[in-house]
């Protein structure tokens, strides 16, 4: 079932990453590298950086280009249920919620909401390494 999920996921044209840092020690810039080394079309999520490995930062979810369908959320689980919210409202289709980042109300929220979810699996960075998308 996880795999499927996994490819529903990496069908998107684009992506975000919801909690990007500019810190290359924190998994939000390491999930940000990860998507770029793969030739992924990835917007940074924060909204207190400009700029994040050379790529401008878009502030909030609700700002994406609506051809972004998946995003992976590193946040913690209290935003991440925030983060959510924003993504049910602006259409977003697949979520990746980063070990961590999981919230059981998070988790439900998007199965309502018939939200592609992944969540208390593997990592991004493991999964796009390993498979090379």
């Amino acid at each position: 079932m996880i795999n499927h999920q996994i490819e529903t996921f990496f069908k998107s044209n684009a992506f975000a990453v919801i909690g990007a840092s500019s810190n290359r020690a924190k998994y939000g810039n390491k999930v940000l590298c990860c998507y770029l080394e793969n030739n992924k079309k990835v917007y940074p999520v924060n909204p207190q950086e400009d700029s994040i490995e050379g790529v401008a930062v878009v502030h909030s979810v609700s700002e994406l280009p609506d051809e972004v369908e998946s995003i992976s959320i590193i946040t913690p689980p209290a935003i991440t249920e925030k983060i959510v919210e924003e993504a049910i409202k602006k259409g977003i289709k697949n979520i990746w919620m980063q070990p961590g980042a999981e919230s059981d109300l998070a988790i439900q929220n998007c199965k309502h909401h018939k939200i592609n979810i992944i969540a208390d699996g593997p990592c991004i960075l493991v999964t796009l390494n390993y498979v090379g998308h």
